[in-house]
């Protein structure tokens, strides 16, 4: 075989194993049409995955050690020991001046908050709950963040919410306290998922 027919044959190999990956990969992920950005698209999108196979093996450690089967824990809310507590911070640049992140797990979701850059990366994960999302948005909004980006990713009855806040002028809360808030919003919907 020629060079130039094994060249072709592997650009051919490459571009249909990219359509296969390209069509496995939801389209949110994928900002355009070129290899790099399907490659890109397609590792964010298993980093999701990674995420909620990790959420789904906590949450099925803490089912195993759960008193009764099929009750959740009674735990409190855990938060992560090496957060700091200051509100954010802006500079007149609008940069963050605060760095770090924060979870607060129940038995009803994991959520977590990380800074990166001037935005923060928030991520939930629970069982399918009618309406969560709208509740978690409403948090966002009275606390004065701005949503730029909302993802969302289930598998079987489990969801996973992932979103990018601006964080506003206004904004008074630590990365902590957002996590706290936001697991406020789950809390309430304790009783409904106990009936299920």
């Amino acid at each position: 075989m020629s060079h130039i027919a094994v060249e072709r044959n592997r650009r051919r190999q490459m571009n249909d194993h990219l359509k296969v990956l390209r069509s496995l990969t939801p389209c949110f992920y994928i900002k355009r049409g070129d290899q790099a950005s399907v490659i890109g698209g397609v590792i964010e999108f298993i980093k999701e995955l990674h995420q909620v196979l990790q959420s789904l093996e906590a949450q099925k450690q803490r089912k195993s050690l759960s008193p009764t089967p099929g009750t959740p824990s009674p735990r409190p809310l855990q938060l992560s020991p090496q957060i700091d507590n200051a509100p954010f911070g802006i500079d007149l640049n609008n940069n963050v001046t605060e760095l770090g992140g924060a979870c607060c797990n129940s038995p009803v979701a994991d959520v977590e908050a990380k800074i990166s850059g001037s935005n923060v990366n928030l991520r939930t994960v629970s069982r399918r709950i009618p309406g969560q999302v709208v509740k978690i948005i409403n948090v966002l909004e009275k606390f004065s963040f701005e949503i730029l980006h909302l993802n969302i990713s289930s598998m079987e009855d489990t969801v996973l919410y992932s979103f990018v806040i601006k964080i506003g002028l206004e904004c008074q809360l630590s990365v902590e306290e957002l996590a706290i808030e936001v697991q406020k919003s789950f809390c309430s919907d304790q009783a409904y998922i106990n009936n299920m």
